[in-house]
């Protein structure tokens, strides 16, 4: 029987940038992955790559970078430049079982230094990362002696936590000098600044609307929209001159396509939370009648979610505290 074509054996997510793509890698990139990371400069500072780097390992890191995105246990990508099709590194994410966390790692060729390409890879994997998994925080280990992946750390938010070492395949029994450090997914709740005056308060409403089970709906945020990944409460802010409830029944409409009429809110709590440069108030309404079936209008993954369970869904700093009250009411 035929083998499959590559692209079957090496299904996964393509992540585009200005000038890159990120796309899972395949057996034909052996070649161009060998002729890259075997470089001193380069596997001196990977604590598990060894040097002259062999290239049958070459092809069994892919084939195993393909199994391990099959089990959920990694993320790699091969980065390519967009236009020319020429493989430049690899980035990838190391998950932790369940995903709440994720290691970061990427490597570029040498040729390919000094023109930003790993800072735009890793910001894009970074963004679809945060979109598409439970992640809470994602963490990195860097060479000690490596600035310049310290300084794409530092720019993607991430914060040193501390030194250690790791065991150096480059040199059999010696230990490699490290630093470490971590991004929480909690920074990105920063973005929703820019949607109120400095030092103003932003007025949202939102909605835990009910089955008939007793389960409430909530909206994971798409990539691409500020706080991507959260899960939230269907609503909105208000716009000039509208009360929260007829402002409640336009974002019903217009995220998910349902008919509401406002007299069915049921006022039940409110969220008051500071963010760093505005305050966020949130009247919540209680919703168990409305027309239509809810349907993911923004890109949008829905999720109707039992009371007990709404803890296990990431959710922005204002909405957590609701969670109890929902759970204790319902």
């Amino acid at each position: 029987m035929p083998a499959p074509p590559p692209a079957a054996q090496t299904a996964g997510p393509v992540l585009r940038t200005t000038r890159l793509l990120l796309r899972p890698l395949g057996a034909e990139d052996a070649p161009a992955f060998h002729r890259l990371i075997n470089d001193w400069e380069i596997c001196r500072r990977l604590p598990d790559a060894p040097f002259p780097y062999p290239a049958p390992l070459a092809a069994d890191w892919i084939a195993a970078a393909a199994e391990d995105r099959a089990a959920h246990r990694a993320e790699q990508f091969a980065v390519v430049e967009a236009e020319s099709g020429t493989l430049l590194g690899v980035a990838g994410l190391r998950l932790a079982k369940g995903q709440k966390s994720a290691e970061l790692g990427y490597w570029l060729g040498r040729a390919h230094w000094g023109q930003g390409y790993t800072l735009e890879a890793a910001r894009r994997l970074l963004d679809w990362a945060f979109a598409a998994l439970p992640l809470s925080h994602v963490t990195a280990t860097v060479a000690a002696d490596n600035e310049a992946s310290m300084a794409v750390l530092r720019h993607l938010g991430f914060t040193a936590t501390g030194k250690g070492l790791k065991n150096f395949m480059c040199r059999p029994g010696h230990k490699l000098p490290v630093k470490h450090f971590t991004r929480e997914r909690e920074m990105l709740a920063a973005g929703v600044a820019a949607e109120a005056p400095k030092g103003g308060t932003l007025l949202v409403a939102a909605a835990a609307l009910i089955d008939a089970q007793g389960r409430v709906l909530l909206a994971r945020r798409p990539e691409g929209k500020k706080m991507a990944g959260l899960w939230e409460f269907p609503g909105g802010k208000l716009e000039p001159g509208e009360t929260p409830e007829a402002a409640l029944a336009r974002e019903l409409r217009e995220e998910l396509g349902l008919e509401t009429n406002p007299k069915d809110f049921a006022p039940f709590v409110f969220a008051s939370h500071a963010y760093e440069s505005f305050h966020l108030l949130m009247p919540v309404f209680l919703c168990r009648r409305w027309k239509g079936e809810p349907q993911a209008r923004e890109g949008q993954a829905l999720a109707w979610v039992a009371p007990d369970r709404l803890v296990e869904y990431p959710m922005p700093p204002a909405d957590r505290p609701l969670i109890p009250m929902l759970r204790d009411f319902l």
